[in-house]
């Protein structure tokens, strides 16, 4: 294999044919492995050198056609990831060893479960991966680099990756599943009978504020509600994260035509102001799976952002059979609305010696504590005593 097949370094997405990597993408579940999302990452100025995502692609090629590809990055921070690694920096100081810059494989700013290397159908995965490793061992070796790390990777391609030597780390994200749900009503029947009250008095606080919800999807989605969606996002960064905005105006603009065939948005109409929306949440959906991304409101509606992130979506998505529903990072509010704390796992190699045996060390007792925050997290949902059935396995 290694023979006949050659490898090279891109640090732009626009230097790669679309067509080729597409052809690779387009097959995954995840829809943030596309072309079209990450070079919008780039050309937008949201994930860049001057962000601290510098872009160092891998490709493998034979006789021309591309038959692997990995979307990497080189980070001189952590900020953008969701998989908060400070203790580890820390234990890097402490023993002398810069912990930065660090290679990172994920798509940025997005914590959700899917990333692995994109690899043609019919080739050896296993050989090609092995290969692939070598040249990112010998890239951060030959550039200094603390470590090479994977984050929210896909289920499956995590276990190839631990033959490969990289340890596994657990972390949790909250995710609904479609129990056969032929309906909402079907939905609130798995609660108990407070909280399908309290479900059904949320929606009802929307709708007594005058406020109805729409869903724009595909073609319907006029091109302003994306430029309008920064501001909401803005707003959002603005409230709780102290002005962390990684995406810029011109990212949500790009998705317009191009990529709005995935794109789900949530609008919220005022009666007063029946053509602007105040409130509205982003959303992403490729097959099966359906994906929070982002919100805002620019003004306080009880319970809007309940309905917006959470009961509308869901509605959308049990009447378009989807079955998977990852409303995005943090929150543990999410739980009592149906989403359970479930397992996804980030990856890890570090290349000094006395960081790496440490990781070894006390991987399995930190991630026996998370297993352990899942499993009582989970005993608090208010479901009804008939069990439903949780599948833990963190989907991609």
């Amino acid at each position: 294999m290694s023979n006949q097949c050659s490898l090279s370094w891109v640090n732009r997405m626009q230097d790669i044919p679309q067509d080729a990597w597409d052809a690779l993408a387009i097959p995954l579940k995840t829809p943030f492995l596309e072309w079209e999302w990450l070079n919008n990452l780039e050309t937008s100025g949201s994930a860049t050198p001057q962000t601290g995502w510098l872009p160092n692609h891998l490709l493998v090629w034979r006789d021309r056609q591309l038959i692997a590809a990995a979307p990497l990055y080189i980070k001189g921070h952590s900020y953008g990831e969701f998989v908060f690694d400070q203790q580890w920096a820390n234990v890097s100081y402490r023993l002398g060893a810069e912990y930065y810059p660090k290679m990172v494989g994920m798509t940025p700013f997005t914590p959700a479960a899917g990333y692995r290397f994109l690899m043609a159908e019919g080739e050896d995965e296993a050989e090609l991966t092995a290969i692939m490793v070598a040249a990112i061992d010998h890239f951060c070796d030959r550039h200094q680099i603390s470590g090479c790390n994977f984050l929210f990777v896909d289920p499956q391609w995590q276990s190839l990756m631990e033959q490969q030597g990289f340890t596994s780390w657990m972390h949790h994200s909250y995710i609904w599943q479609n129990h056969n749900f032929q309906s909402f009503d079907d939905y609130l029947k798995m609660f108990n009978s407070n909280q399908r009250r309290n479900i059904k008095r949320e929606r009802k606080a929307v709708e007594q504020a005058g406020l109805s919800l729409k869903i724009h999807t595909g073609e319907d989605i006029p091109k302003h509600l994306l430029s309008l969606m920064h501001g909401f996002y803005g707003s959002t960064c603005d409230k709780f994260w102290g002005g962390s905005k990684y995406l810029t105006k011109k990212f949500f603009e790009q998705l317009y035509p191009k990529f709005t065939h995935q794109v789900v948005l949530v609008a919220a109409y005022h009666e007063k102001y029946q053509t602007r929306p105040v409130g509205m949440s982003f959303c992403l959906t490729k097959g099966e799976l359906l994906y929070g991304r982002y919100w805002g409101s620019y003004e306080e509606f009880d319970c809007l952002h309940f309905d917006a992130c959470y009961y509308a979506p869901i509605e959308w998505a049990i009447s378009k059979n989807i079955q998977i529903f990852d409303p995005g990072a943090g929150g543990s509010h999410k739980k009592r609305r149906g989403f359970p704390a479930t397992p996804n796992y980030s990856l890890h190699r570090f290349y000094n010696p006395r960081l790496k045996q440490i990781l070894r060390n006390y991987i399995g007792e930190i991630n026996d504590m998370e297993q352990q925050e899942i499993e009582a997290m989970n005993s608090e949902l208010p479901f009804t005593k008939k069990e439903i059935h949780l599948d833990l396995d963190c989907p991609s």
